[in-house]
């Protein structure tokens, strides 16, 4: 079992977050909590057009609730008018992404 590893970078109005080992149902709220934190410093930001990246190219593992977290997060995003985008899917959740449709909502 991967533990998850979060980093958080800023760059000239982008939030970058990597996210590395395993999303399941033991380590969603410690993502959901991290993202929420970035959409509110997003919200609350001084450069126009904020926006968070989420990047999963170090992702080993990924299961519905990890699915249902992102998706959530998306929905805040978007009530809050905040970019969101997620980068570097590996191949396993490209597919995953592209069985549940999700592929057109989250990348």
């Amino acid at each position: 079992m991967d533990p998850l590893h979060l980093t958080t970078s800023r760059h000239n109005g982008t939030l970058i977050v990597s996210v590395a080992g395993e999303l399941d149902i033991a380590t969603t709220e410690l993502l959901r909590g991290h993202l929420l934190a970035l959409l509110q410093e997003a919200g609350h930001s001084r450069v126009p057009g904020t926006e968070l990246v989420i990047e999963v190219s170090r992702l080993s593992f990924i299961d519905a609730a990890g699915l249902g977290i992102l998706v959530s997060v998306q929905n805040q995003a978007v009530n809050q008018r905040t970019p969101l985008h997620i980068e570097g899917v590996p191949p396993n959740m490209r597919r995953l992404l592209r069985i549940t449709g999700l592929d057109r909502h989250l990348t």
